[in-house]
């Protein structure tokens, strides 16, 4: 059995012995697959603007938030969303399955392709089938993609994001009036004074259509 980075499987054993064909041994039931495209930049990416994101920024290609020079990327924590159009060369269904990869993500993503949700991954291989949803032309892809909690934590800690919110309780609590926040997140003067490395985030790719058949 070939397992992927974090994979597992549900083995059933038969009740009963079951006769093997001869060449059993010399047949795989994983699939070898190749990539045929690659889905390349740019991308449009929207971040949600009520934890500190842009609303929409172009990556021209791939990369970790927190290499990126904006603190409101490279901090960031939650959920963004990737998209991009792209087209196939030409391929027959006779060939096999095609599948997208997405390469690297952190650490979660849903796939939507020309309108079809697809489901969610979180772990490797960061791939699913697409052969009955993709097209030839004028495909519509999204991504969407959540990193961990840890980012905005490191980032709430730097002065430059002090005061950034102000926040009215509904309630009329403190006379309704609005005060500084100070932070997008709580967290315990403990967890403030710990020098912990930023988390890679995002959707790292390369993403890609593969093509898998049963290697006999």
């Amino acid at each position: 059995m070939r397992f992927e980075p974090y994979e597992s499987f549900f083995v059933v054993f038969p009740r009963k012995e079951v006769e093997q064909p001869r060449n059993a041994l010399q047949e795989t039931n994983f699939t070898e697959p190749k990539p045929i495209a690659v889905v390349d930049g740019p991308w449009d990416v929207s971040f949600d603007t009520e934890w500190g994101g842009p609303k929409k920024i172009v990556f021209n290609e791939l990369e970790d938030w927190t290499q990126r020079s904006e603190r409101g990327i490279k901090y960031y924590s939650g959920l963004a969303t990737y998209r991009k159009s792209f087209d196939l060369p030409d391929f027959h269904p006779s060939d096999g399955d095609l599948y997208l990869d997405l390469g690297v993500v952190h650490h979660i993503a849903r796939v939507r392709l020309n309108g079809k949700d697809l489901g969610v991954i979180w772990t490797a291989p960061w791939r699913m089938k697409i052969t009955n949803v993709v097209r030839a032309k004028d495909n519509h892809l999204e991504i969407e993609v959540a990193n961990l909690w840890t980012n905005r934590l490191l980032g709430d800690q730097q002065e430059p994001d002090a005061n950034v919110r102000t926040v009215q309780w509904p309630s009329g609590l403190l006379e309704g009036k609005e005060w500084p926040a100070g932070r997008y997140t709580f967290t315990t003067k403990r967890f403030g004074k710990t020098k912990l490395p930023l988390l890679k985030s995002g959707l790292l790719g390369p993403v890609t259509v593969q093509i898998a058949d049963f290697k006999r």
